[in-house]
């Protein structure tokens, strides 16, 4: 197992899941407090990398496209406080920082992650009920239905026609964006048999956010909405097909016979100068600790 405990988060790996926990430090911000320990499947990982500065320096994860909906409806746009995919690490861990990547490389390498997009998120989303005021409203989910309720500074046009309540089968898709200058941002659900091209100032399916402190946590709801939607990536399905492709796409229980197919390929990247002398020694002593 390798573990990284930093002031900005403890970051645990025992072969085949990371575990994320936020730390208490006051530069942690507040949507990795509110969505507290994530669990991501080693299945789920596109790479993982160690950023060196003169005073701390940074883990990331980079996530396979479609694994996460968190990631899918934010799109890189979180500030790095904000993101629960990235920890601060300081100057004395450096070595600790980068014998966990090895760890987690190998790993990786081991269980020969695809590098497609995924057909079927990988991660739960934000665990529900959950509710979010913020700019001009409160928006709330509990797992079938949303509800958006409008604060006393709403445009008058939008709280007139009172608070909102969509069924998760009429929501067609949902969109966060945030402030960025003078641009307001927004969290606005797409519903059948309803669209507008109205702001969402306007939009009495949105909320419109002002970059306060708590606008980032209405991505919590937009991924939330998202994980119980249809994958981006897959035709329209039953209810119970994101369940069998997320089976479909989990590691296999390890196998001798497997393990020693594995070691023979890896020599062979070995002797075809694919893999460096360190990269092949790890990835080696990896897989006989599995035997």
């Amino acid at each position: 197992m390798a573990e990284i405990i930093q002031r900005d988060g403890t970051w645990t790996f025992d072969g085949d899941t990371l575990r994320l926990v936020p730390g208490h430090d006051k530069n942690v911000g507040l949507l990795r407090k509110t969505l507290g320990e994530l669990e991501v499947p080693v299945q789920a990982l596109a790479g993982i990398s160690f950023e060196h500065g003169k005073k701390q320096g940074r883990l990331r994860l980079r996530l396979r496209e479609g694994s996460d909906p968190l990631t899918h409806v934010t799109g890189g746009k979180l500030a790095d406080s904000a993101d629960p995919y990235q920890l601060t690490v300081e100057s004395d861990r450096y070595g600790v920082a980068e014998y966990f990547v090895d760890e987690v490389r190998n790993a990786h390498l081991l269980e020969q992650v695809p590098t497609d997009p995924c057909t079927a998120y990988l991660l739960a989303g934000p665990p529900v009920p959950i509710s979010v005021s913020a700019g001009d409203g409160t928006a709330s989910f509990d797992g079938e239905r949303v509800r958006l309720e409008w604060k006393w500074n709403t445009e008058e046009a939008k709280a007139a026609a009172g608070t909102r309540t969509l069924a998760l089968d009429d929501i067609e898709s949902v969109e966060w964006q945030p402030s960025a200058g003078l641009e307001n941002g927004y969290l606005r659900f797409k519903v059948r048999n309803s669209s507008t091209k109205a702001p969402p100032k306007y939009d009495p399916n949105a909320i419109e956010l002002w970059g306060f402190k708590k606008d980032p946590l209405m991505s919590l709801i937009a991924a939330a909405v998202q994980a119980r939607l249809p994958h981006p990536a897959s035709e329209p399905a039953t209810a119970d097909q994101p369940k069998a492709l997320a089976a479909a796409s989990a590691p296999p229980a390890d196998d001798h016979d497997a393990l020693l197919r594995r070691l023979r390929e890896l020599g062979e990247l070995y002797q075809a100068g694919i893999l460096t002398d360190d990269e092949f020694t790890m990835a080696k002593q990896a897989v006989l600790r599995r035997m």
